[in-house]
């Protein structure tokens, strides 16, 4: 018999904002030293009142309209009652009754086409904090940096069948969340983190099979493969009798490459959701609403159409480009300085990718201002700076975001010389320390040239018009 897998996916992503949802505490945790962002109301101590962060909000609908969502224009915070140590409260304030956004549509594209992936809702919530097993010592730690981080999570209806498809899903969301700036989007720095619903049942066949849930899986290739072992786990099952399916919640282990049940599935019911008398209502008005819808960034492939039509920028260019929205940003303000698309693109994909590639700098972490690099390739590209010299100006600039390319160019002695006297000067004492090079470019020996006009742009740092130092040594060698 051939089956079919059927999957949902939760994806929770923490939201770029400075502070936490209920209070002022910074939400920027990663990598910082255990419990030094908390307060008293993120640890819910006794008697503390929670205070919405209008960021979160803003944040919530861009991110719904981002992904086709209907937006509640009446939201409401709830408590889900479990107890667990990382949540201090034994609650976490979510949404349940009104989400922020709900009904919504992400569409795929894989090696079988292009496919809509229904969104159930997008819901705001606060994160937990952070258990540290310690094996060692044989005790867990517990970090509260993390409690109260906004979170959005994004429910899909169980429309995805394979982990070709989980992977061009998970893909879009990242990138549209980055295009809008609500996300970081890192799975490797947990600001992204996904739980796995999955089931099997015959193909044709409308009725779900048991579902199993992977929690907290934070990378994609682990994310296949136990998408991989589920399904292979469900179907010897079936067919086997190897083992009873059950409704269950299970942990991947990825060195293993097996998962293992942790605890029987939760229903809605064992949470025992209930409105938050805390937290009041979130009213919507329509000011609210425009001035979000009217900030949503341009998608990626109205992007990529505008490059290659209007710029004339070849398809692997733009996409190279729309691959991040601060790329593109970067890239655009560098046009409006120097009307040249095609150089801007060349410097963007050649340099500046090679700097963030060694820097270890992801694409969307670029801080580059647009203005300036658009300067410093109108100095290159007019002859007053070398390419060679450009590279220093521009590492400067990741070094400072506040460096002018002009006024380095001249402090640093980085000016394409024009001074005649002093490049006939140099030229002459090249050609007499080195009668070899000359006797052999005499000689027909291109390659003897090219080393003599090394020697002389070395001395001169660079700085010459390479058209005019190279005339300038043939007829030094000629006379």
């Amino acid at each position: 018999m051939k089956y079919e897998t059927v999957i949902g996916l939760e994806v929770h992503v923490e939201l770029a904002t400075d502070s936490k949802i209920f209070c002022s505490c910074s939400a920027g945790s990663y990598g910082t030293e255990p419990n030094m962002h908390v307060c008293p109301a993120c640890c819910g101590m006794p008697g503390m009142l929670p205070v919405v962060n209008k960021r979160v909000i803003d944040f919530g609908m861009k991110a719904g309209m981002m992904l086709n969502c209907h937006i509640n224009r009446t939201t409401t915070f709830d408590k889900k009652n479990y107890y667990y140590p990382d949540l201090p409260s034994a609650f976490q304030t979510t949404q349940w009754f009104a989400p922020i956004a709900v009904k919504g549509l992400v569409e795929i594209k894989t090696s079988t086409g292009k496919k809509g992936i229904r969104i159930k809702q997008i819901h705001m919530e606060e994160d937990a904090g952070k258990l540290v097993h310690d094996i060692r010592e044989d005790t867990t730690h517990i970090d509260f940096n993390r409690t109260s981080v906004p979170l959005i999570e994004i429910v899909s209806e169980p429309d995805l069948s394979s982990a070709e498809e989980v992977e061009a899903y998970l893909d879009r969301l990242k990138t549209l969340l980055r295009y809008a700036r609500v996300a970081e989007c890192e799975m490797a720095h947990g600001t992204m983190r996904c739980d796995v619903n999955l089931s099997v049942r015959p193909e044709g066949s409308n009725v779900l099979g048991v579902r199993s849930e992977m929690k907290n899986m934070n990378s994609i290739e682990a994310i296949k493969r136990a998408i991989d072992y589920e399904t292979f786990r469900h179907i010897d099952a079936i067919e086997n009798g190897t083992e009873e399916l059950v409704q269950e919640t299970r942990r991947w282990d990825d060195i293993k490459g097996m998962s293992f049940a942790m605890r029987t599935k939760e229903t809605a019911g064992d949470y025992r959701y209930f409105p938050d008398p805390n937290v009041m209502p979130v009213v919507i008005d329509d000011k609210w609403y425009d001035g979000i819808k009217s900030s949503l960034p341009e998608f990626p492939e109205v992007r990529f159409e505008r490059y290659t039509t209007e710029l004339g920028l070849s398809e692997y260019d733009a996409r190279r480009l729309t691959e991040s929205i601060a790329l593109c940003e970067c890239f655009e303000a560098a046009c409006k300085v120097t009307g040249n698309p095609k150089d801007c693109v060349n410097w963007i994909t050649s340099e500046v990718m090679s700097i963030l590639g060694v820097r270890g700098i992801t694409y969307d972490q670029l801080k580059l201002d647009g203005n300036a690099l658009g300067e410093l390739i109108k100095l290159v590209s007019d002859s007053k700076v070398s390419r060679v010299n450009g590279r220093k100006i521009l590492d400067a600039m990741f070094d400072d975001g506040t460096v002018s390319p002009a006024e380095y160019a001249a402090s640093e002695g980085l000016i394409i010389s024009t001074d005649t006297d002093l490049i006939d000067k140099v030229v002459a004492e090249v050609v007499a320390a080195d009668p070899k090079s000359v006797a052999d470019y005499k000689g027909g020996k291109e390659k003897a040239l090219m080393a003599l006009f090394g020697k002389c742009m070395r001395q001169l740092k660079g700085n010459c018009d390479p058209q005019v130092l190279r005339k300038a040594l043939i007829a030094k060698i000629n006379e």
